[in-house]
């Protein structure tokens, strides 16, 4: 592997960052990035901020020219994901409909699906959200019980979905349904891209640990598609659906370089923060701690790189990104563990003077997410096994 960017990629990069300092938000780069909090202008900035991306050319980057990207490299998205870190972008509102939906959609969507939907996924005009997991089928999606039943030419949808990321916000759904029943438990699985505009979707927002309410449940009561709302062929979504979360996993695992840069922020706590008269830093047990998360880390992203790698000389992405995964989600949680661990009884404790108190606490209780969105560590775990190691299938599936 070599690890040095060629004159391109460096070009490449100043570009971006050139970019990015005239065109944040107001005040972004000097340490205001405080978004809003309610729904209608939390909504208009994020998109506002994705249309800016749009006409720039930075909203999808990996996307063919063809569909409003720029072809970049595998590279190119290295570079662009650790600008967009460093500069602490704004989050992607439409994160579900860039980095999943549409590229799934150039893979398996009709022509008129392309047409209808990807330009309005780039411009931030039309958000998506996913509707995977329901109360009875989390991690095994096989067991969902939503129905989609076709009456007088049309779908009509029953049932519940929850953990939906950006339901709230979304205008689109890419909706998981059994349209059939049969003892492969993988068929009769049909992939919708549902109107979330109607009267028959009801969306109610979860309240997290941490305040925040970034998921939702999703209630479908007399629902309605069509036939070109399907996504591949009526009772075989499940190849859409792994089509779509190897996008996913692929785009989780980029976000090493996330946690590098929280783990930064974790030392600057440790060399800012005083525990009995002592910064905390000059601790034994906080420097080996430090230590032992440095080396995992970067093992993290050296693997991460070792899989791109792979990725460019196959030309597509394999199962190694549970492996890239399992390990970005676990080390978060193991990072802000520590973090939490070492400020003693004064990190469980709320100080609006503080900025670590309150921005190591919201990491914390957000980090065990980290785990399970975009399919648990024990699904990861299970992948790499049969699909890297080569061992036999679980027995329970």
């Amino acid at each position: 592997m070599d690890f040095t960017f060629t004159d391109k990629e460096e070009k490449f990069r100043g570009e971006l960052r050139g970019w990015l300092e005239v065109n944040l938000p107001k005040g972004w780069l000097q340490g205001d990035r405080k978004l809003p909090e309610d729904n209608e202008h939390y909504s208009k900035f994020l998109r506002d901020w994705q249309r800016t991306l749009y006409e720039g050319g930075w909203a999808a980057i990996s996307w063919p020219k063809s569909y409003g990207g720029r072809d970049a490299t595998l590279m190119e998205e290295i570079i662009y994901h650790q600008e967009m870190v460093r500069v602490q972008s704004p989050p992607l509102v439409n994160y579900i409909g860039i980095h999943m939906v549409a590229p799934t959609l150039m893979q398996m969507g009709t022509d008129a699906q392309k047409e209808e939907f990807i330009g309005k996924i780039l411009t931030g005009e039309q958000v998506w959200s996913q509707g995977y997991s329901e109360p009875g089928a989390g991690s095994d999606l096989t067991a969902l019980q939503t129905t989609a039943v076709k009456k007088d030419g049309k779908w009509v949808i029953n049932g519940q979905k929850v953990w939906t990321s950006f339901a709230h916000l979304a205008d689109r759904c890419f909706l998981l349904t059994k349209t059939s029943q049969s003892e492969k438990k993988h068929e009769g699985i049909t992939v919708f891209l549902l109107d979330m505009d109607q009267e028959g979707v009801e969306t109610r927002p979860i309240v997290q640990m941490d305040g925040h309410q970034e998921f939702n449940e999703v209630y479908l009561t007399d629902a309605v598609a069509t036939d070109e709302d399907i996504v591949g062929e009526e009772g075989k979504g499940w190849a859409v659906l792994i089509a779509l979360m190897l996008h996913e996993r692929s785009g989780i695992a980029a976000q090493v370089f996330t946690l590098e840069q929280q783990f930064e922020r974790v030392i600057e706590m440790a060399k800012t923060v005083r525990l009995n008269g002592s910064l905390l830093i000059e601790d034994p047990f906080v420097e080996d701690g430090l230590a032992d998360l440095y080396a995992r880390i970067n093992g993290a992203k050296l693997n991460y790189y070792r899989n791109i790698t792979h990725t460019l000389k196959s030309g597509k992405p394999g199962p190694e990104s549970s492996l890239d995964k399992l390990l970005v989600s676990e080390l978060t949680k193991e990072l802000f563990d520590f973090a939490m661990t070492i400020q003693g009884h004064s990190g469980v404790l709320t100080n609006e003077d503080s900025l670590f108190d309150s921005e190591m606490q919201g990491q914390y209780l957000a980090s065990f997410g980290a785990t399970i969105g975009g399919g648990t560590s024990e699904v990861q775990r299970n992948t790499i096994g049969e699909r890297i190691l080569g061992l036999p299938k679980d027995l329970g599936r």
